[in-house]
């Protein structure tokens, strides 16, 4: 009898990459807007962040936008840094474990729903630029 081939879980880059494409996936007009958006994809939150949003565990958060919204931003902002998306891949894995839906599915709406709270969209404004991205679906 063989054995059955291992099987490893998406690693960092693999999650990486599915939000990359997810990102392309966007409406035209949406990615040029999101052009200095720096993606970050770790394994948890850090401690910091877990205190800061006072979380049970950190399992509890699949991703976080970090900057300064677009309503808050001045035109010349000298030595800020970079607005940032990070999605969290444990939290991730293990949520698509509990509910059977599909990775790439679930990175691509932790990503836009992050991206959403910079812009200030309303969850209505999310689930059609979901539905839009679904549309050319990677």
């Amino acid at each position: 009898m063989r054995k059955p081939p291992e099987l490893s879980p998406p690693s960092l880059a693999d999650i990486d990459d599915m939000a990359r494409a997810a990102l392309e996936s966007l409406p035209a007009q949406l990615r040029r807007m999101t052009a200095g958006v720096v993606l970050q994809v770790e394994e948890f939150p850090d401690d910091d962040v877990c205190e800061e949003m006072d979380l049970e565990t950190p399992f509890d958060i699949l991703g976080l936008y970090q900057g300064i919204s677009l309503a808050e931003k001045q035109i010349e902002a000298s030595g800020a840094t970079p607005d940032l998306v990070f999605l969290y891949r444990r939290p991730i894995l293990d949520y698509c474990c509990e509910t059977g839906e599909n990775l790439a599915h679930v990175v691509r709406h932790v990503l836009i729903h992050e991206i959403g709270h910079h812009f200030g969209f309303s969850d209505a404004d999310m689930e059609a630029l979901e539905a839009e991205a679904a549309e050319g679906e990677f």
